[in-house]
Parts: C-alpha cells; structure tokens; sequence
C-alpha cells in the first residue's frame, strides 16, 4: 500500500504536503496514460490501448522491485495459509474501530460522486456538449495544439475533457495542500467535498464546453482539498505499525463507490440522460417510424433518420431533446449524493469525534 508508505514517513506536520506530493505524482501518470489512450485509440484502434497499459504495468513491477525497500517492515514468519487468516483478523479487528468503519462508510457517498466524472461525464460529454467551439479557440493561436488535443472531425474528444482534471492537479496540487495543511482533515474533506458537490453540478448542468472545463477546474480544487486528506484522516487514526492494514481498509469504500457509481452511469443515466434513449421516447411520441437499433442498424443510423424525419441535422436534434427532457438535470442527483455526505461527515465530526475527545478528557 504506497500510501501506507507516505504515512509512515511523514507526521502531523509534514502528512498534508506528503500525501499531497503523492497524489500529484498519481494524477502525473494519470494525465499521460489517457493522452496517449485517446491517441492511440482513435489510429489503432482500443486494442493497442490495453497493450500499452499492460506493458506500462509490467515496467512498474521491474522498477518496484528493483529500487522500492519498505521502510519499518516487519518480516513476516508465517506460511501462507496462516498469514492470509492472521491478515483477515486483523481487518475485522480494523474495522471493530467504530469512527474507523463509521467513516467508510461516510465516504462511500463522495466515492459515488467522485466517479461520476470518470464514468458519466465522457458520455455526457460526447453526446450533448458542444466542444468544436473550445477546439475553433485553440486552433486560433495553435493549429498544432488543436490536433493535438482534438479529433480529425473539429472537436475534442472527451477523454481529453477530463483529463484536465489531472492536469489541474498537477499544477496546483502542492498549493493546495498548502492551504489546507493547518485545517484538521475532517473539516478539509467536508469543505472538499462541498467544492466537489459544486464543480459536478457545472460540469452536468450545461451544454457549453467552456462551462464543463469550469467544472472540472472546481471539481479538481475540491479533489485536492478532500482526497489526500482522506488518506492522510486514516492513517493518522491507524495505531502504530498499523499504517498499512488502516491503509487497505480504505479501498472499501473506493470499491463500493465504484460499484454504486456504475448504477448511477448505468440504468440511472440512460432513464434520465442518455440521448438514444430519450430520442426513442421523442420518436415514439411523434408516431415517426425508425427501425430498432440493430447490428445492421446502428446508434448513428437512427440518429441520422430522426434527423431526417424531423427536418434538422444533428445539432439540431441535439437541442430539441436537451430542451424537451433536460437531460442536464442529472446534476442535481449527483451534487445530492455530495451534500448527504457532507451532513453525515458534520454529523460525525460532532458526535463520533466529538465524543472521542470527551471521553479522552474525561480519562485525563
């Protein structure tokens, strides 16, 4: 677990900026790999992406072996059966900690959000904004730029969209970690999670490329308020030479948000935002007849025909569904899920926290 690694070289003092450093150096990789993804997928196809993924892993294996030495470790003894029933105790033991488990299961909710813009904005993205005004913008002061970022059609492609998140990241990261290094980690999550809750609703609630870039900048400053910080909350609450096990435990929460989130991008998405399926609801209540998706007739086909059918091209039947059904109300569900954990978090600030720090005085 790195971030076990952080935890064990830093202390109150330094965490915030140590755990801010490594979150940076994450979204480092994660700013590259899918500017090289949407490259590679757009020449050669998806195939060669999951290629270059594997071959990236591998290399890390080499380095990690190589040149990584775990400071404090503890050797371990044990076989392996008796190790793998010593690690399940210890979990469970982790997780009898009440303001431990309490607070996993807080963070569930922001996981949810969170992965909202990994998995829902793209499709949003590719099938309601309008991104040839941000690349006609680039292309004005650097043709080269344009490409770089853009499609051969004079757009952007999503994935790009969202990859400023990583990039804004790295450029402010440490800024930000700076300004929230004397807030206590609850407090700087809770306000986090607030600019999150904020910064989806931007990105969600237009059609405008511009505005969705605003979003995912709000979006990114509440990140790097909220996200170090949850790491840096649990592995100050983890006893000593148990950085590690706290540290593991905090991937449920990552686990089950991802889960909660594929509902959310899913059947959710698709009853409330997804613009094939809005366009067969319209179709049907204009009595217009389209043959059903098929191999033989795909998504772009039936787009094409209801355009035809209704005597506009493709913008234009853009804007006759986002004006009839308003598939940019979806933010509010999400920004929500953002504002439910921010009250459980005050909720548990106040009574988990604050009953700890009463008993604690009590005992002094």
């Amino acid at each position: 677990i790195v971030s076990a690694t952080v935890a064990k070289t830093t202390d109150e003092t330094t965490s915030s900026i140590g755990f801010g450093i490594f979150y940076m150096i994450v979204n480092i990789g994660g700013f590259i790999g899918p500017v090289f993804s949407s490259k590679l997928r757009h020449i050669y196809g998806w195939h060669i992406v999951f290629i270059m993924a594997a071959s990236v892993i591998a290399v890390n294996i080499l380095l990690a072996l190589i040149f990584y030495k775990e400071p404090g470790r503890v050797k371990n003894t044990d076989s392996f059966w008796p190790s793998i029933a010593k690690s399940l105790r210890h979990i469970v033991t982790a997780l009898s900690d009440v303001k431990l488990t309490v607070f996993l299961i807080i963070m569930i909710g922001f996981w949810t959000m969170f992965n909202q813009l990994f998995y829902t904005l793209p499709n949003f993205i590719y099938q309601w904004v309008d991104t040839s005004m941000i690349y006609q913008w680039i292309h004005g002061f650097s043709p080269d730029m344009a490409a770089a970022f853009g499609t051969e059609k004079g757009i952007i492609a999503p994935e790009m969209l969202v990859n400023l998140d990583a990039g804004f990241i790295i450029l402010f990261q440490i800024i930000i970690s700076s300004l929230v290094m004397r807030m206590k980690p609850v407090n700087a999550i809770i306000t986090g999670i607030m600019v999150v809750s904020v910064g989806i609703g931007f990105a969600f609630g237009t059609n405008n490329g511009f505005y969705v870039i605003l979003g995912i900048f709000i979006f990114a400053i509440g990140e790097m308020a909220s996200s170090p910080k949850f790491t840096e909350y649990i592995g100050r609450i983890a006893p000593k030479n148990k950085e590690a096990l706290y540290m593991g435990t905090s991937f449920l929460p990552v686990a089950v948000g991802n889960y909660l989130a594929g509902i959310f991008s899913g059947p959710v998405y698709q009853s409330m935002s997804d613009k094939v399926s809005l366009l067969q609801h319209y179709v049907a209540k204009q009595g217009l007849q389209i043959p059903a998706i098929s191999e033989k007739f795909t998504q772009n086909d039936y787009l094409k025909r209801a355009a035809e059918l209704l005597h506009t091209d493709q913008h234009g039947l853009t804007q006759i569904l986002w004006n009839t059904y308003h598939p940019y109300r979806i933010w509010m569900l999400f920004s929500t899920i953002g504002v439910v954990t921010i009250i459980a978090l005050f909720l548990y600030n106040h009574f988990i926290l604050g009953k700890v720090k009463k008993t604690k005085v009590i005992q002094l």
